[in-house]
């Protein structure tokens, strides 16, 4: 089995990112062929700085490698090292369709939030990350479950590409975890944790210091009346809930027995020992690694001409299926 995930350069990673996607990657070693691409191409999809995004794109991968992505065991590249991504992407464009890119939410959502520009290639992003995940016939992607819809939008594309063309491509399955899919906001609760639009007291980095992490969690909003138990009128300490079963690995009514008889200041006190626990080993490992901006550079440039041995196939498929270029 091949596993494909991409993950953005930009802004800090925060626990959403690391329960949500990256502890799914690491995982995901042991279960198949791993194939895991830091997206710079799609940052450059809204307003960035240039000299930013290079220093995110090491700041992520280091991130990758501390949380235990094995270069030996997986494939970790940087996407535009990767050329058959964006060609592959403009030949998917003629079985995709424009009003399924209409419905996207993220586009919706991020198209509102531009002040200067909103970029065709926003509006083409699914296309890209459909070509992300088709170049290398994976059967599964691991993602949070905001990326969902992008999953549908890539199964259907593949679908139309196969039905037209003949089967040349794998129809992914999306690998959404049970728990801590959607990690929320410390502060504002009903609002996902992000990078962008957040509030800094409401997001836990991976970095962020044990007196910072305990800090934040102290202050994180609950809701009035007693009882730790999750429901839909306390969302607050709904979402303690779930982030101390992700980090423990068990069911959220586990969570919900273990601290029945307790209040919220022993939940908020338990959660910031074990979430410092859960992140220590990935932030000193990160310190060592990210000074070392050549041995990064030398792993995703080895992680990328694996990656091209694999999407150049694959383009090479599609491009005959498609009687585009010389007959091979």
């Amino acid at each position: 089995m091949r596993i494909f995930s991409g993950i953005q350069p930009t802004g800090r990673k925060h626990l959403g990112n690391y329960i949500g996607a990256i502890s799914q990657y690491v995982a995901g070693q042991d279960r198949g062929d791993g194939v895991y691409c830091i997206v710079d191409l799609h940052a450059i999809t809204v307003e960035f700085d240039p000299a930013e995004l290079r220093e995110r794109t090491y700041d992520t991968a280091a991130i990758l490698l501390a949380a235990g992505l094995d270069p030996r065991r997986c494939i970790l590249f940087r996407q535009s090292d990767v050329f058959e991504h964006t060609e592959l992407a403009w030949l998917l464009s003629s079985v995709t369709s424009y009003g399924d890119l209409q419905r996207m939410h993220q586009f919706k959502e991020k198209s509102g939030a531009q002040r200067k520009l909103v970029s065709a290639g926003l509006f083409f992003y699914p296309v890209l990350m459909a070509a992300d995940v088709l170049a290398y016939r994976a059967n599964e992607v691991p993602v949070g479950d905001d990326q969902r819809q992008h999953v549908e939008l890539m199964r259907d594309v593949a679908l139309r590409f196969n039905a037209y063309f003949g089967e040349h491509l794998v129809v992914p399955e999306a690998r959404i975890p049970a728990v801590g899919a959607r990690i929320m906001d410390l502060q504002n609760p009903e609002t996902k944790m992000s990078t962008t639009g957040a509030s800094e007291e409401g997001t836990l980095y991976v970095l962020d210091e044990p007196a910072l992490i305990e800090r934040k969690l102290k202050r994180a909003v609950t809701d009035s009346g007693e009882g730790i138990h999750r429901s839909p009128q306390k969302p607050g300490i709904t979402n303690l809930i779930d982030i101390l079963a992700a980090v423990r690995g068990v069911e959220p009514e586990a969570i919900e027995r273990d601290f029945a008889q307790l209040r919220y200041g022993d939940l908020k006190a338990a959660l910031a020992a074990e979430v410092t626990a859960y992140l220590a080993p990935t932030r000193e490992r990160y310190a060592q690694l990210r000074p070392d901006v050549a041995g990064l550079q030398a792993t995703l440039a080895d992680g990328a001409q694996r990656a091209r041995a694999i999407a150049a196939g694959t383009l090479a498929d599609v491009r005959d299926a498609m009687g585009v270029g010389p007959p091979r």
